[in-house]
């Protein structure tokens, strides 16, 4: 479905959604305090490989055609890159401040929208976005402690590349007849199978494993992914991307909040001054109207007009919605020329 739902439902699924970004900011406080030192990217390989092997089994769907290429991009970019850079900045940097700097997110998202959904920037995401991330620098900067360059840097490394593979995951949807169950575990599969290699070569054979640190990586692979990640995907499939990044600041602001109380880390006026704009961000993402799209310029408002009315999502059952609302069913001559449309054309056969 498309944001054009039921006010109250899309409410739902995007509390359901930040659900994800809530868990992911328990990670930094996982990390620090149940795993071994110094092992990124063993970390992030016990965190992807498994989650993904066990969607795949209960899944039992495997790509098709262009879907191993798809599959094997959003691995790497959800996965496969962000993983690594994202523990190497948990490991470099204290856990409130390593997720603050991730809440950058909504930015890069906006700013990819326009090129790769054909959705131009509006004037109030800009601001929300800068807000939001006028929140995170009062936070980072005011943070105890210096900061570390290698980290910032990982840490906005690993926003880039999530951003970037979540606007590309909501331009090519789903295949038809697949979930996002699926979708998730080919994600995290293909990010494992990158990591696992480059784990290997770098920080040679796995560290012995006490309890604490069994219990840290099971809930890295179970809660903090398999799960998140399946509620992350599935509110990509019906929200648009930039509704869905903008609750991307619930990371830091539970992070630091796990930070003061569980890892006694200090917050300051200003600090708190920043998360409130912060939250405030992540509210004022969702008041839009936040029209999803999956295809470049008029061709995105094009398949809207053609494959489900205004606000219909790209890859997404819009056509049926507007149907069921009392609206004309496309004519034959429309629905060809929405076949013929290049990049769009699978995402609207399955819409017909």
């Amino acid at each position: 479905m498309a944001d054009s739902r039921r006010p109250a439902a899309t409410w739902s699924l995007a509390a359901l959604t930040a659900l994800a970004p809530v868990s992911w900011g328990t990670t930094y406080a996982v990390t620090t305090e149940f795993l071994p030192p110094g092992r990124p990217l063993f970390t992030a390989l016990a965190r992807a490989l498994p989650a993904g092997l066990l969607l795949l089994a209960m899944a039992r769907v495997l790509p098709k055609g262009a879907w191993w290429w798809k599959a094997a991009v959003l691995g790497a970019l959800n996965i496969g890159a962000f993983f690594p850079l994202l523990f190497l900045s948990a490991y470099r940097l204290p856990g409130g401040m390593a997720a603050v700097v991730g809440s950058v997110g909504p930015l890069f998202v906006v700013g990819l929208s326009a090129p790769l959904l054909g959705q131009r920037p509006t004037g109030r995401a800009l601001l929300t976005g800068i807000v939001a991330a006028f929140g995170v620098s009062l936070v980072v900067l005011r943070a105890a402690g210096a900061l570390d360059g290698a980290g910032v840097a990982a840490a906005l490394a690993s926003t880039a590349s999530m951003s970037t593979g979540t606007v590309l995951a909501k331009r090519w949807g789903r295949p038809a007849g697949v979930g996002p169950l699926a979708l998730t575990g080919w994600q995290l599969t293909a990010g494992g199978l990158l990591i696992a290699p480059l784990a290997l070569l770098a920080e040679g054979p796995p560290p012995a494993l006490d309890a604490r640190a069994l219990g840290g990586y099971a809930y890295l692979a179970l809660a903090n992914t398999a799960l998140a990640y399946w509620l992350w995907f599935r509110g990509i499939g019906r929200l648009s991307a930039t509704r869905v990044t903008f609750l991307g600041p619930l990371s830091p602001l539970t992070a630091a909040v796990v930070g003061w109380a569980a890892l006694g880390q200090a917050l300051t006026p200003v600090q708190l001054a920043g998360m409130a704009l912060a939250f405030g961000a992540t509210v004022a993402g969702q008041l839009g109207p936040g029209r999803g799209g999956g295809a470049r310029g008029g061709a995105a408002s094009g398949v809207r007009a053609r494959c489900g009315g205004p606000g219909a999502d790209v890859g997404h059952a819009g056509s049926l919605a507007g149907q069921r609302a009392g609206a004309a069913p496309p004519s034959p001559r429309r629905t060809r020329r929405v076949r013929l449309a290049g990049p769009v054309r699978e995402a609207c056969v399955r819409q017909e």
